[in-house]
């Protein structure tokens, strides 16, 4: 099976969350290859420490950057330059499904050349679309997945987060791309609730992927 790659119309629209979900409903192994902002834990600790299954493996960064910034920016703060080879060299053998979580939206560069757009193609990945409910997000939405479509990259759909007006089946449509699931407001962020978003969504998930 192909990786399934999580990205974003942008950041802090839930990506994380999503990923946990998706992992959890799966019970799949999750990697974050570049982690740029740490000071308050990183996303692979957080998933861990949010996952209730006993098969999920988390698999550890590539690059581990201090600042929380543009990953390009983070790298050049630290004289780090990210390679993608390297990042698919190190791509984790498992026999299990792989949930890769990118950082920020599709064209967040990397380094001076290269975008998270680039690396998900290197890594032959499937993609699923998080956008949270909020003013603007039809637009980033609909230029998200027009970035998608021109690059030709496969696409398993969408999962919304939060909630704000209802035009999820509007966007899934204009865009082309399936509405997977959506994640209401959650007034706490637990185990036991990402657990329950996980059993909601884990039919939709395994008929498209």
């Amino acid at each position: 099976m192909k990786p399934i790659f999580i990205t974003g119309t942008g950041t802090d629209v839930g990506k994380t969350l999503v990923a946990a979900i998706v992992t959890e409903a799966l019970q799949a192994d999750y990697w974050k290859p570049v982690q740029a902002g740490f000071a308050g834990g990183t996303d692979s600790l957080w998933i861990e420490q949010m996952i209730s299954n006993n098969t999920t493996k988390i698999h550890p960064e590539i690059y581990k950057l201090k600042m929380p910034a543009s990953p390009h920016l983070a790298a050049k703060a630290e004289d780090v330059k990210i390679v993608l080879k390297d990042i698919v060299r190190h791509l984790p053998k498992t026999k299990n499904t792989l949930i890769i979580e990118g950082a920020g939206g599709l064209m967040v560069p990397l380094n001076k050349r290269e975008f998270i757009r680039d690396l998900l193609k290197k890594l032959k990945a499937k993609v699923i679309i998080v956008s949270k409910n909020e003013l603007g997000s039809i637009n980033h939405s609909l230029l998200t997945a027009a970035v998608l479509k021109k690059e030709k990259i496969d696409v398993a759909g969408w999962i919304f987060n939060e909630q704000y007006l209802n035009y999820e089946n509007e966007i899934a449509n204009w865009s082309g791309y399936p509405l997977i699931a959506s994640v209401p407001h959650l007034n706490e962020i637990t185990k036991e609730t990402i657990k329950a978003e996980a059993e909601k969504m884990k039919e939709s998930l395994q008929k498209l992927l």
